[in-house]
Formats: structure tokens, sequence, C-alpha cells
């Protein structure tokens, strides 16, 4: 099987198993999504999902959070990982919409990374979620998988395997392809112990079957 030929087949099973594979994380507006995937960083969807509701209704907009103190963000995301950090990053990138932006979400990658708190990772989601451009945002999940796979290859960074995603990925599937990856990252390929017996690309997969017996799946892509 070439290269090419495998990546066919996992968007192929992608395309037949998670059609309309979306963020999970919970958001009404631009800004919203901005701040959402920044307290996403080394946080978990759900414990984000539980925190943003009490904090967009007291800062529903960049302006309000722009005004507001660190003592009066920090209590609403404590319980998110590295709260001191993202209260910082919050309140700036807010002043920063203001300053530069007139309040509203920039859809260019280079212009969002001068946000702070916003990365390469970051900016690709939120371009891709928001306005649909092929950009591929890489994060644990994503480059475990990538590679588990055998979709990268030697991939040392989540730069390098954005690239080699992006090269055998159709542009118009790139955007959705973030979170087919994601959310097989997440529930089924997962760090320690993949569920291997649940998933449907063990016969194209490079880690089964380097590391698992060859045995046929109930689930799997010829059924």
């Amino acid at each position: 099987m070439s290269r090419q030929e495998l990546f066919d087949d996992v968007i192929d099973y992608f395309q037949k198993h998670n059609p309309s594979a979306e963020t999970e994380l919970d958001y009404e507006d631009p800004f919203q999504l901005l701040v959402a995937v920044v307290l996403s960083a080394q946080c978990t969807d759900k414990r984000v999902n539980m925190t943003t509701p009490a904090l967009f209704k007291k800062f529903p907009t960049a302006e309000k959070l722009s005004r507001a103190t660190f003592e009066e963000v920090f209590p609403y995301i404590k319980s998110i990982s590295y709260p001191n950090n993202k209260t910082k990053h919050l309140i700036g990138l807010s002043k920063m919409l203001m300053e530069k932006f007139s309040g509203v979400v920039p859809s260019d990658t280079d212009e969002l990374q001068k946000l702070p708190g916003v990365g390469r990772k970051t900016a690709n989601v939120i371009v891709s979620c928001l306005f649909n451009q092929p950009k591929m945002a890489v994060d644990t999940h994503v480059h475990r998988v990538s590679a588990r796979i055998g979709l990268t290859r030697g991939a040392k960074n989540p730069l390098q395997t954005e690239l080699q995603l992006v090269k055998y990925i159709p542009e118009e599937l790139i955007s959705r392809a973030h979170h087919w990856l994601i959310l097989h990252g997440r529930y089924v390929c997962v760090a320690r112990n993949p569920k291997c017996s649940e998933c449907g690309l063990t016969e194209v997969c490079k880690y089964y079957q380097k590391n698992l017996p060859r045995v046929k799946q109930p689930n799997s892509l010829t059924t």
C-alpha cells in the first residue's frame, strides 16, 4: 500500500463513520471560540465547557474582558490548568483585539499569533473552525494518532506532523480531518492502552500491525 492509498483509506473510513466531525468546545461567536481554545491548552474540552458559561455571562465581549482586572477574571477560570497565565492571556488578547482589530477576531493566522496566548495550533483551530480555511491544527492527539496509523513518518514536532498531513489530505477536507484525528485520539487511540478492539482502522494501522496480534476486528475496514 502506498502512502497516498493509506491516506485515502483513512479518509474514506472517517467520511463514512464521522462525516460531520467538529469541535467539542461550546461557543456562540468567534470571540468565545478564541477564548475557549486558549483555555483548552493542556486542559480537557469538558472542563473548559464547564467553565466558560459563567465567564461568558460576565464578560461576553472582547470589550468587556479588556476592561477587566486579573482579580475579576481569575475566579472564573481557576479550575482550568495554568489559570494565572491564562487569565493574563485572556485580558491581554482582549485588549489587543480592541486596540488593533476593532474587537473582531482576525481570519489570518499570522495576525492571530500576535495575540497573547495564541500559538500556531490555536490560530489554525480558529481559522479552520470559523473560516473553513485548510489549516491543520496539531495537538498531542493529532500528533500521536497520525504517527501510530502511519500517516506521518519520523515527525518529531507538531509542525513536521502538520506539513506531512496537509501534503496528502485534500484541501477541502483538511479542516475536518483535524477533528477526525483529534476525536479518534481522544476516544479510541488513547495515549495509554489504545482501544484497538474498538477501532475500524486496524487493517491499515501500522501500530496495530506491529504491536498486536493479527486478528480480524469486528468493525474493520472490510465490514
